[in-house]
């Protein structure tokens, strides 16, 4: 069974309704009466049922005509990891997704990203476009135009980058296929995402914002990194803040720069400073961060699972 034959309108309505966290980003609901998509967590008034859709991926829904909020921000969700064992299928869509998701391929020209993908994962590039149809309900193209516009979506909000500076980065091969795509999807100018931020002070850095599910286990999380950490590259402090240099080689340049990670856990975001030095390639800081914190992780099956091996008092031995 296809993966959005899966999808539990009625559970998902009432998660909806609930505003629960833990199902950020493993569905979106799309309301047919404002053409507008949006997380479990948004927190707008509640649509009538009957004007629901609901869909497993932002690709599914932009895909069949609807805008992301631009209150709750659907790229600011944690990305889906599901996958199963047993399904070959789903295996090789989330490997395929995996590849797309990281920003150091978006700047592979179109005509080659398939081939290229298809012969890294050992299939053809027919099968692999059959699987996304089959599964999601869109190609390849369309899954990686939609992780590339909400990124742009996200420094288009969040940072003062000028957006030919943001179309670049964001994978798009000129400011004028950046405009239309735009356009086309959101029926928005990049110029109308802007918010106002303000002065900034280039030695306090850009500021982002990551999403990730409850119940994520902050503290454990920092623990582990301050018994790894080295001194004089990187620090873990008692406001749950984590920070290191980094330095990132992309293609024949070399970034380096500094960052630092705060959990705010009111809201189950990471707030991402980084330096000015490294905002030409936040695209690929954000994923690699994403992937060190496990950002993308559902603690709440993780729990079921270590839980069911380890029941309580057994501990490990």
């Amino acid at each position: 069974m296809n993966r959005p034959d899966r999808i539990d309108a009625d559970a998902c309505y009432r998660a909806l309704c609930s505003h629960d966290a833990r199902f950020d980003g493993q569905f979106f609901t799309a309301v047919t009466s404002t053409g507008i998509y949006c997380r479990p967590v948004c927190r707008v008034r509640t649509p009538r049922r009957e004007n629901c859709r609901f869909f497993a991926h932002a690709a599914q829904a932009e895909h069949a005509g609807f805008r992301p909020c631009l209150r709750c921000r659907p790229e600011l969700a944690p990305m889906e990891r599901h996958w199963s064992s047993e399904d070959a299928s789903a295996i090789l869509l989330q490997q395929a997704t995996l590849w797309l998701d990281d920003p150091q391929h978006w700047h592979d020209s179109e005509g080659n990203m398939g081939e290229r993908m298809a012969a890294r994962l050992g299939v053809s590039d027919r099968h692999l476009r059959r699987v996304f149809e089959d599964q999601l309900g869109v190609s390849p193209l369309q899954y990686l135009l939609t992780r590339k516009l909400l990124t742009a979506k996200q420094l288009l909000a969040d940072t003062d980058l000028p957006i030919t500076q943001v179309a670049l980065v964001s994978g798009f091969g000129s400011v004028r296929r950046f405009n239309a795509a735009f356009f086309e999807h959101y029926r928005l100018n990049p110029t109308q995402l802007r918010r106002q931020i303000g002065t900034r002070d280039s030695d306090q850095g850009t500021t982002v914002r990551l999403g990730y599910r409850p119940p994520y286990d902050v503290a454990a999380t920092l623990a582990f990194f301050r018994q790894r950490l080295i001194e004089g590259v990187a620090f873990v402090d008692e406001q749950q803040r984590f920070g290191q240099t980094l330095r990132m080689d992309i293609g024949e340049r070399s970034h380096r720069g500094w960052l630092i990670a705060e959990f705010d856990e009111t809201r189950n975001q990471l707030v991402l400073r980084v330096s000015d030095e490294l905002r030409e390639v936040l695209p690929q800081v954000i994923h690699r961060l994403r992937a060190a914190l496990d950002l993308d992780a559902d603690p709440g099956a993780i729990n079921a699972v270590l839980h069911g091996a380890f029941p309580a008092g057994d501990g490990l031995r």
